[in-house]
């Protein structure tokens, strides 16, 4: 047994009052008249000696009468097995589940409903003057702060559903960081949640015991769930007047097979049927929307599902922009190759701008999406400079060397972007032996890749290095297995290198155009990091468009359905990256706006975490054999069972009650015995 209070102890002190009592008051002589004296010694002897047992059961029901009552103040109590009862202050953390699976129905009511109830129960057992924190999955900045008894219970009754998802180990250190920062020597957290096998999983892995730890799990009626994970476009730039594939993947997270499951597209203010779907259970499929691009600028659109009860993950927002055209530059010494022109020009979505290698125009490099290096003597330190910043920002460049060029220029460019530097130039003739039909490139860019194509063939080139820390992904060989064209990633961005020279006399690429057109063509559209046509709740908190302003301090906005607010926002050359910083709250399409609203300048969807689509929960059982053994796992009992089983593990078997029932029934028996006991 132990004691909450035990410094009331030393009330015990007190026992002597009854003892000096005793020792005072009953000692009194009482005169008895008798109306024979041969029975006074007779008389005296038995009435003295009822008198004194009768006085030491006074005396004692009087002391332990007291006795008890110092013990119902210093209120003693039993400490039950494996429970987190500590003397002194607690400091205790109670997690709700707020995400969108405790929407779900248990028996009666909500799973969230239920949870806050638990919440309160859990706050309401231990003493008022513990502090208490209230976490959900927001993660506010209020909810870091140890509060009392009231301004918890008054927490708990906001809490309201969340697009936000945490797995439960984030949320351990999230409460765990949160008791630290209180004086209270003694640490607890408890956890209300459904306990989603996606979330839960992690939490096999806690090993520490710095704090008592409690799982509340509650059960929902099961079941089934059909989601739409996410969308694709399989190019990276979408195209005017073109079909432009769209992949969609649908997974089936119940156990039977989901037939006819009827996917819609809305697009430019139309809803248009894309099909049905038959999915097996347990399984993703992925089906193909063709869409057709007809006009250039913002584009939203939205695919949509049928599938009841759970609907947060039955729509999928995307949005994606097309430019009226893509910007070439070409830069070479003297006149343009009249080829390269001509290729270009005969694709009218392309604008192709040419400059010499000492009149570039660095503050409009950005806007091109492909800079072509045709013949260059020299690369100067300063365009070197521009074009590795191009590059790593998102732009393709293109390189074909002069064939007298100044190698060490051309070298100190390439060690810059770790690309293979320029050998000896060779004037032997060699013919390209193989395509890479798996870059994207030419990935289907030929309808029959055993066609006889004619390939490239050139009368000099450079040999180049094979740097194991470069790494190449080489588009043209040769037929000896050395690079004709190679790409190498830096940044967001990638440097195209030819080996040979373009001039036509060296290298009759030009005159190969299967092969020429479609790689300039191919090129211009690649990039390493394509815009995401979709963005996640609480996933995606940084954002990326173009940076618009030229002057002063822009301030851009971002403006939902659900309202409008300032992101923080950081410049960085030509782009602008954006942090939303749990400002989305609702799924739907969030416009970019600089200073006073006109024109949207970009538009971002935004979408549900699907971490929750997958509703395989954790039973109890399961549960307490997947998480460590100093975790505790309560079942989801009755309302009275785990109130009693709260107060237990929280304060142990109180007894403090039962030392007011005794010593009250103490006092009765010391009031009987003066009473009704006569000596």
């Amino acid at each position: 047994m132990q004691f909450v209070y035990p410094s009331f102890l030393w009330a015990l002190a007190a026992l002597a009052i009854p003892i000096l009592i005793h020792l005072f008051y009953f000692r009194r002589f009482k005169k008895v008249y008798f109306t024979n004296v041969r029975f006074l010694k007779e008389v005296k002897e038995e009435t003295s000696a009822l008198r004194k047992v009768r006085n030491l059961l006074v005396l004692l029901a009087r002391c332990l009468a007291l006795a008890f009552l110092v013990f119902a103040f210093a209120q003693p109590f039993l400490p039950a097995d494996n429970t987190e009862v500590e003397l002194g202050q607690k400091a205790v953390s109670v997690y709700v589940d707020n995400s969108f699976s405790m929407s779900a129905l248990s028996k009666e009511v909500p799973l969230l409903d239920k949870a806050k109830q638990r919440a309160r129960e859990i706050i309401a057992a231990y003493p008022v003057d513990d502090r208490f924190q209230v976490l959900t999955n927001e993660f506010a900045g209020r909810q870091q702060r140890l509060l009392s008894r009231e301004d918890a219970l008054a927490m708990v009754d906001d809490i309201a559903v969340s697009p936000a998802v945490r797995t439960l180990d984030k949320v351990l250190q999230r409460q765990q960081q949160a008791l630290n920062t209180g004086i209270q020597p003694n640490k607890i957290a408890y956890q209300i949640s459904d306990f989603q096998a996606s979330t839960a999983a992690a939490l096999a892995a806690w090993r520490d015991t710095s704090m008592a730890v409690n799982l509340v799990p509650l059960q929902s009626v099961q079941e089934k769930n059909i989601s739409i994970d996410s969308a694709f476009f399989e190019v990276p730039v979408q195209m005017l007047n073109q079909t432009n594939p769209l992949v969609v993947q649908v997974t089936n997270h119940g156990d039977t097979p989901a037939e006819n499951i009827r996917l819609t597209l809305r697009y430019e203010g139309q809803t248009k049927p894309v099909g049905t779907l038959s999915i097996p259970a347990g399984a993703t499929v992925s089906d193909t929307v063709n869409m057709t691009i007809l006009r250039t600028g913002m584009h939203e659109a939205e695919l949509q599902l049928t599938d009841f009860p759970v609907q947060f993950d039955d729509r999928y927002f995307f949005s994606f922009s097309v430019a009226e055209q893509i910007d070439v530059l070409l830069v070479s010494e003297g006149a343009p190759n009249t080829y390269v022109s001509a290729a270009l020009r005969r694709i009218p979505y392309f604008n192709l701008n040419t400059a010499r290698a000492t009149t570039i125009d660095y503050a409009g490099l950005p806007a091109n999406r492909l800079v072509i290096l045709d013949g260059l003597r020299s690369i100067s330190g300063g365009l070197a400079d521009e074009l590795q910043q191009y590059i790593e920002d998102g732009g393709n460049v293109l390189l074909f060397p002069g064939t007298n060029a100044d190698k060490s220029s051309y070298n100190n460019f390439l060690k810059q972007l770790r690309a293979n530097e320029f050998g000896a130039y060779t004037t032997e003739e060699r013919r390209v032996g193989r395509i890479n039909t798996e870059a994207f490139v030419f990935q289907e860019v030929f309808e029959n890749r055993s066609a006889n194509l004619k390939l490239p063939v050139t009368k000099g080139n450079y040999a180049l290095t094979r740097y194991g820390s470069r790494p190449e992904e080489r588009l043209l060989t040769y037929r000896d297995g050395s690079t004709y064209l190679g790409k190498y990633r830096r940044g967001d961005g990638h440097l195209y290198l030819s080996s040979a020279p373009l001039d036509e006399a060296t290298n009759d690429l030009v005159r190969s155009g299967e092969i020429f057109v479609p790689m300039l063509y191919r090129m211009a559209l690649s990039t390493a990091k394509a815009q995401k046509i979709a963005y996640t709740i609480g996933d995606d908190e940084l954002i990326q468009s173009a940076h618009r302003a030229t002057v002063g301090e822009p301030v851009y906005k971002l403006r939902g359905e659900t309202g409008e607010f300032i992101p923080q926002q950081r410049i960085l050359g030509n782009k602008v990256n954006l942090s939303v910083n749990n400002q989305v709250t609702e799924a739907g399409y969030y416009r970019l706006y600089l200073d006073e609203p006109t024109e949207p300048l970009n538009s971002f969807a935004f979408n549900y975490d699907r971490t929750e689509s997958d509703l395989a929960y954790y039973t109890p059982e399961v549960l307490a054999a997947t998480v460590p053994d100093h975790i505790t796992v309560f079942d989801d009992t009755e309302d009275t069972v785990f109130l009693a089983k709260i107060a237990e593990r929280s304060q142990g078997t109180q007894l403090w009650k039962w030392c007011l029932v005794l010593a009250l029934l103490f006092l009765a028996m010391e009031t009987l015995l003066l009473r009704f006991w006569r000596v």
